[in-house]
């Protein structure tokens, strides 16, 4: 497998192993490579993690998924969830402690995928935010996901039509995100000042961090990058073409400190705003508000 040439040896071993042992079992439409591997942001001790596709109305087995992983679990317990174990969109899979490191498999549902890549195409994205920290999932990972896979097992080539679909960031995606995601800024930046107000740290500073995530969007889809995860995001975004100077370097100085009476509380509201300001001002940006505020 060519493709796997950045895998060091012995987890390489282990990932060909698994897709001959997945790729027999009844049901299975496709094994990917995903994660840090997929992305190329791996490093020594990353985990290895396998998607494994299947069409919902002819799911494979979870006890064939579980004899899988016990053969190469080093550990007694080992954690197998059902179909959607997991939430609504990280919908299920297994953690596995082996002697090569932690492998993780995730189950994904090829029509669910389908049709989000479809809504996306037409602007309509959804933002989970109790299915996972700290700020949820947004449907949009799905394509990220698609994006960046790496297929290992794809007799029917389900996973290189999926991929061919996303080659291109939807323009009707791109727009939504924007807009969206600016107005929700805005609306939360009114309410952050008045519980700087009042001094509520609670309140505020999650209005800070709601804030920011929105403003993360933007760039993303401003930059025409699918986003995947919340983890390493600010060093993601420091290398996109379209950003406001110092960017990221101002909402970390913002965020750290935020304060704790209503002088401290009122600055940092005030030095989000103004990194809001910077993003509405980039010339890619045709931003209007929703409503009045």
């Amino acid at each position: 497998m060519d493709s796997l040439q950045n895998v060091h040896k012995p987890k390489r071993t282990l990932l060909e192993q698994l897709v001959g042992q997945l790729g027999a079992v009844p049901g299975m439409v496709a094994v990917v490579l995903g994660g840090s591997y997929a992305s190329g942001t791996q490093n020594d001790a990353s985990d290895l993690d396998i998607g494994l596709y299947y069409h919902e109305a002819k799911p494979f087995s979870i006890a064939d998924i579980r004899r899988v992983a016990e053969l190469i679990s080093d550990q007694e317990s080992l954690t197998v969830t059902d179909f959607y174990g997991w939430g609504p969109w990280v919908n299920g899979g297994a953690w596995i402690h082996t002697a090569q490191g932690k492998v993780d498999f995730l189950y994904r549902n090829v029509d669910q995928v389908k049709r989000t890549i479809s809504d996306a195409q037409q602007g309509i994205v959804a933002h989970d935010y109790d299915q996972q920290p700290p700020y949820g999932f947004y449907s949009v990972t799905y394509l990220a996901e698609t994006h960046i896979c790496i297929p290992l097992y794809d007799p029917n080539n389900v996973i290189a039509d999926l991929k061919r679909s996303v080659e291109i960031y939807p323009p009707k995606l791109k727009k939504r995100v924007i807009a969206d995601s600016l107005w929700s800024a805005e609306f939360t930046i009114v309410h952050a000042r008045g519980y700087a107000a009042q001094g509520d740290v609670y309140n505020t500073v999650g209005c800070l961090t709601r804030v920011v995530t929105n403003l993360n969007q933007v760039l993303f889809a401003l930059n025409e990058r699918y986003f995947i995860r919340d983890k390493q995001v600010m060093q993601t975004i420091a290398g996109f073409a379209h950003l406001p100077s110092g960017y990221v370097e101002q909402i970390n100085r913002a965020l750290a400190c935020p304060g704790n009476d209503v002088s401290a509380l009122a600055k940092s509201v005030g030095e989000i705003e103004e990194v809001w300001r910077s993003v509405v001002a980039l010339p890619e940006v045709d931003y209007a508000p929703k409503f009045e505020v």
